[in-house]
């Protein structure tokens, strides 16, 4: 199943710095023996709340390439690049499964809640 990874990425004075460009330069080659791709990036338009920053989306074909990648050590020796240069929340979502609808859902959770 389909793994998303969402960052919500803030950078010091929104330019990064030559640490995090290194980081950018590198990254790619990391992601992509694990089957990752970049989605969406960049600053975002807030609708509703707040969100400071940016966000990075990227996808990855199962949950267990993105943490093979993620705890890789050619990632691993690259991350304090980023982490020491960046705020970031970094968060993983697996893809709905096929047929989903929130309806079914809901209706899911309110027979539960009768039930219990």
């Amino acid at each position: 199943m389909t793994t998303y990874l969402i960052n919500h990425l803030r950078i010091p004075a929104d330019v990064p710095n030559d640490a995090a460009l290194t980081y950018l330069e590198h990254v790619e080659a990391t992601v992509a023996p694990y089957g990752g791709k970049w989605l969406a990036q960049g600053p975002v338009d807030v609708v509703e709340g707040a969100w400071p920053g940016a966000v990075v989306l990227m996808e990855f074909p199962s949950r267990e390439a993105v943490n093979g990648w993620y705890n890789s050590p050619e990632y691993q020796a690259i991350l304090p690049l980023r982490t020491h240069n960046a705020i970031s929340d970094l968060i993983l979502i697996d893809q709905l499964p096929a047929g989903f609808t929130v309806k079914a859902f809901a209706e899911g959770i309110r027979h539960a809640m009768q039930r219990g």
